[in-house]
């Protein structure tokens, strides 16, 4: 049954990408839509009070420039709310927010959440008010999941073009990627959510009186108003400290499969949308399948780890799968696809304690995240990682025949070969220069409360790589709030965030001045099954490259002691 579970959502994946990747391309080529009569008047409100000219464009250097100073401003705008939310009208009450908003820990998550990696060091339901929850992050999983896409739609404009500096209207993206794509998926999707069970609305947290005449404390409020927009807008960030382990936030196997469907179908059918504006929709279905497979690979080794029964079980002769920090409800099954889903997805929206995963069951969604979202991916940055990736297969590939190595008509010349490469080399740089330092320092040892040996090792290697991935999960056995993790961790994020898209944009920029080469007979075919096999085995190959001592040091290390 598992594995039915697998092969119907990864089909529904696979057949809801080709019309909403179509949908995709007609909204950003300013194409007719249904929902043209509601929102053209919306969108032309909103330029006019924006000051926006739509007929403007923007270089590479701008459109990067708009992207960085939004999200910077919506970073300090969150801050600022987040440190003066005691002042703020509304629930809950004060004796329930029992974690200090210190400045780093403010600092950090609203850093977090302008980068959608919403990285959480805190327990939602003990720290914020309604109205931080609301006013703050919703908007924000709106604006930087938006700001995202629009990033990820001027990339495939540049290597579109031709003979042109510019990528589009960074503005103009943003508003059409709100109104047309996020706003009505996520009210349409947090209804359902509603009918499901999921709370939305603003009352006091419930006093329950147990039989036994204890009293529990039961949270709720606005959670649908976060839910749906946390997983379409690559976020993942959850109103309860437990994330999409609590009942309120995924109640049922229908919630947790739409919450699923929300992370993954976005990202893949960008991947039509690359192929419909490239005009090349089979090197579009290559990039696909080729995700595909990479994500069937990390089902695999996730479910074959969580699957088996456990040491301590097998030696009490015991039989079952490893049902340690799992919901009862949900399984092997659904926590295994939830890990692959949200690992590859840049949307750190766990059902389970992760840290309870076995060694090998830790290692999938860590090599998801340390091979830089290329299944998948978070909503805009994975289209551009896997064709980053899909570039170093053309060069190489190129080499091997003895050619100009070429992409889609584009020269991969040296000035572009550096930005590939400087963005293949950025993520490791990132993530094993701060696990060194977290690992061989008094502040960064500290915060491994739990485990230390291999699985401590893990922890922190971990931790950088979700926040490096903009991805946001975390392994239990980290204290992560602490000034040290706060300030280290918001490097990460920043560095996932901006730094890749800053050398995607220049990339694109440098391809939309190209003019297209003629596709000839010694030019290396870009829409092959041998080319999605050569995209795939550069992939493996960079990965094993820069991660392999460090996962030999973490989860293969601790599966070899068992």
């Amino acid at each position: 049954m598992r594995w039915l579970e697998y092969a119907v959502f990864l089909a529904l994946v696979i057949a809801l990408a080709r019309p909403a990747g179509l949908y995709l391309a007609r909204v950003f080529d300013g194409g007719a839509t249904w929902l043209d009569p509601v929102m053209r008047p919306l969108e032309a409100g909103l330029h006019r009070l924006m000051g926006i000219d739509p007929r403007r464009e923007m270089s590479a250097g701008s459109y990067i420039l708009s992207f960085l100073l939004f999200g910077l401003a919506g970073a300090a705008g969150l801050f600022i709310l987040l440190m003066l939310q005691r002042l703020l009208p509304g629930g809950p009450a004060d004796r329930f927010l029992t974690t200090p908003m210190t400045a780093d820990l403010a600092a950090d998550t609203a850093v977090s959440f302008a980068t959608t990696t919403t990285w959480q060091a805190y327990g939602g339901e003990t720290t914020l008010r309604y109205l931080t929850q609301t006013a703050g992050l919703v908007s924000q999983n709106f604006l930087a999941g938006a700001s995202g896409l629009a990033v990820g739609i001027a990339f495939i404009r540049g290597v579109a073009r031709q003979e042109t500096g510019t990528l589009g209207n960074f503005w103009v993206d943003l508003v059409r990627a709100i109104l047309w794509v996020l706003l009505p998926i996520a009210i349409v999707g947090s209804l359902v959510l509603v009918w499901q069970g999921v709370p939305l609305d603003l009352s006091p947290y419930v006093a329950a009186h147990g039989l036994e005449g204890g009293v529990q404390t039961i949270p709720r409020g606005p959670v649908a108003a976060l839910e749906l927009i946390k997983n379409l807008g690559s976020n993942g960030g959850g109103f309860f400290n437990a994330n999409g382990a609590h009942p309120f936030e995924t109640p049922t196997p229908l919630a947790n499969f739409i919450a699923l469907l929300a992370i993954a179908v976005l990202p893949a059918s960008l991947t039509v949308t690359f192929g419909e504006i490239t005009g090349s929709p089979r090197a579009g279905a290559v990039l696909l399948g080729v995700m595909v497979a990479l994500f069937v690979a990390g089902l695999v080794i996730c479910d074959l780890s969580e699957a088996a029964t456990p040491h301590a079980l097998a030696g009490l002769g015991l039989s079952g799968g490893n049902l340690e920090g799992k919901e009862t409800r949900f399984g092997v099954g659904d926590t295994v696809l939830t890990a692959i889903v949200t690992s590859n997805g840049a949307t750190g929206s766990t059902n389970a304690a992760t840290d309870s995963f076995g060694a090998l069951g830790v290692a999938a969604p860590l090599i998801n995240m340390l091979l830089g979202e290329v299944v998948f991916g978070g909503l805009g940055s994975g289209l551009y990682g896997m064709v980053m990736a899909t570039l170093v297969a053309a060069f190489l590939g190129g080499l091997m025949i003895g050619r100009t190595p070429t992409y889609l008509g584009k020269r991969i010349g040296q000035g572009e070969m550096q930005l590939i490469i400087g963005y293949a080399l950025l993520t490791p740089a990132v993530v094993l220069l701060l696990s060194s330092l977290a690992l061989n320092t008094k502040p960064g040892l500290a915060g491994l409360t739990t485990n230390g040996g291999a699985r401590g090792f893990t922890e922190a290697v971990f931790a950088y790589a979700s926040c490096m991935a903009n991805n946001g999960q975390t392994l239990g056995g980290l204290n992560a709030d602490s000034l040290f993790y706060n300030l280290t961790t918001s490097v990460a994020m920043l560095a996932g965030r901006y730094g890749t898209a800053a050398l995607a944009l220049t990339l694109a920029g440098r391809f939309a001045a190209q003019r297209r080469v003629a596709v000839g007979p010694g030019t290396l075919p870009n829409h092959t099954p041998q080319f999605g096999a050569l995209i795939l085995a550069c992939v493996v190959l960079v990965g094993g490259l820069c991660y392999l001592p460090a996962l030999v040091l973490g989860p293969i290390s601790e599966a070899l002691q068992r």
